[in-house]
């Protein structure tokens, strides 16, 4: 796995392609990219603020910096790392970003009936799309089987009272993996740092996952294209204007390993213990936060097509599912992502 949480980067960002240069309407915009989390950041701002273009990369990269410190598996002092690695089942103190990161996982994970299952982590390392990836052989079904032993979000726990927040396991060998959320989350942190700046008009993306508010710097409405499942980049299958939400995509066809001319994907199924072996191939959710949608969109991935139309619909999730087909691919979506649609 070459991104720390990267899970099918099959978003892309348009800036008012066809607006002309000398608009009326042009305004000042900062552009600023960078690395976090494995992938690629990028942040836009249109109109005048507060801060300079240094300022507000420094204050971009610290927010992202200290996302890292908390859930980075690949970190070994990271908060997150630190719970992994100690035996013990005592409530083992996590900063109130992680515990709101747990908590919406816990939710989908009920929601998903276990499909969304941060616990899964054992299982991802045994098919080595971990921190510590290697190249792997498929597992025995005795190895999955002793994998799920340590599996399962009933066995976690997440506590507060006047000190703080608490996570507790009661499985001794649980390995919780949050990288599933923590592109929404680098979003969430991004755009919370916008508004403490006083920025009303900007488009921020960590890896797959976006949101955006206001207009560009053409003014013009942020719009955000959803690629189709191949390996041309700029293969556009469908165009939102955000509105202030945000978006997240998880696929399954970028990140994998073959052998024997079989294909296994990153994407695992807790129940099976399993890579997903169904027709979809990628599940793009659009919600009030990046966070919700990043957790949505791997939950939905894992339960296939059908399945995980069914339950968008019942959820009222606004919900854009790409699936292989023997002549290519086919695309359908809820009621709800249809208002999000650039027509």
């Amino acid at each position: 796995m070459a991104n720390v949480f990267a899970k099918g980067l099959l978003l892309s960002v348009t800036i008012g392609l066809l607006a002309a240069c000398n608009d009326p309407d042009t305004r000042p915009q900062i552009d600023i990219e960078g690395k976090t989390m494995g992938t690629f950041y990028s942040v836009k701002v249109s109109g005048d603020v507060a801060v300079n273009k240094q300022q507000l990369q420094q204050q971009i990269d610290a927010v992202l910096e200290r996302a890292n410190d908390d859930i980075s598996t690949y970190r070994n002092d990271s908060v997150l790392s630190r719970f992994n690695q100690t035996q013990s089942t005592e409530p083992q103190p996590i900063p109130r970003g992680m515990a709101d990161i747990i908590l919406m996982a816990q939710r989908i994970g009920r929601d998903t009936q276990g499909a969304m299952n941060i616990t899964v982590g054992p299982l991802v390392n045994l098919w080595g799309f971990g921190p510590d990836k290697r190249v792997v052989k498929v597992p025995s079904q005795q190895q999955i089987e002793a994998a799920q032993k340590n599996i399962g979000l009933q066995h976690l726990k997440l506590l507060s009272d006047s000190r703080g927040e608490w996570l507790q396991k009661d499985l001794p060998g649980m390995y919780v993996d949050l990288s599933t959320l923590g592109e929404g989350y680098g979003v969430d942190q991004l755009v919370q740092l916008m508004a403490r700046n006083g920025i009303t008009h900007y488009l921020v993306s960590v890896g797959g996952a976006v949101s955006s508010r206001g207009i560009n710097g053409q003014g013009k409405p942020w719009r955000v294209a959803i690629q189709k499942p191949t390996d041309r980049e700029n293969a556009v299958q469908a165009l939102v204007d955000l509105q202030g939400y945000g978006i997240s995509t998880a696929g399954s066809y970028r990140n994998y390993f073959e052998q024997d001319g079989q294909r296994y994907s990153h994407v695992i199924d807790p129940t099976t213990g399993r890579p997903i072996t169904h027709r979809l191939v990628s599940a793009t959710v659009i919600a009030p936060t990046a966070l919700e949608a990043d957790g949505w969109d791997t939950g939905l991935m894992v339960l296939g097509t059908e399945k995980a139309l069914k339950l968008a619909e019942e959820k009222g999730l606004a919900v854009y599912l790409i699936s292989k087909t023997d002549d290519g691919f086919s695309a359908v979506m809820t009621p709800q992502f249809k208002a999000f649609l650039v027509k």
